[in-house]
């Protein structure tokens, strides 16, 4: 049975906002869901990398294509 998952498009937003999205957009899925963010903002990896570190999700995936960021987040209980 695949994992349900949400894309989040935050293209064009710029720190704090990306992370702020899909925090809202995490209060809606359940724990071992993944949500995939698309980001523009370079700094966003940073504040991916400290959401995730401290609310516990898990950053599964990380890439960057001509200065598009992709995180895939796995949900944390």
């Amino acid at each position: 049975m695949p994992v349900p998952s949400l894309t989040l498009d935050t293209t064009g937003l710029h720190c704090p906002l990306p992370v702020l999205k899909a925090k809202k957009a995490i209060k809606g899925m359940k724990s071992g869901e993944i949500i995939t963010v698309i980001a523009t903002d370079p700094a966003s990896y940073i504040d991916f990398d400290h959401f995730c570190h401290a609310a516990g999700h898990i950053l599964l995936e990380y890439t960057e294509a001509e200065g598009v960021f992709t995180y895939k987040i796995e949900i944390a209980a």
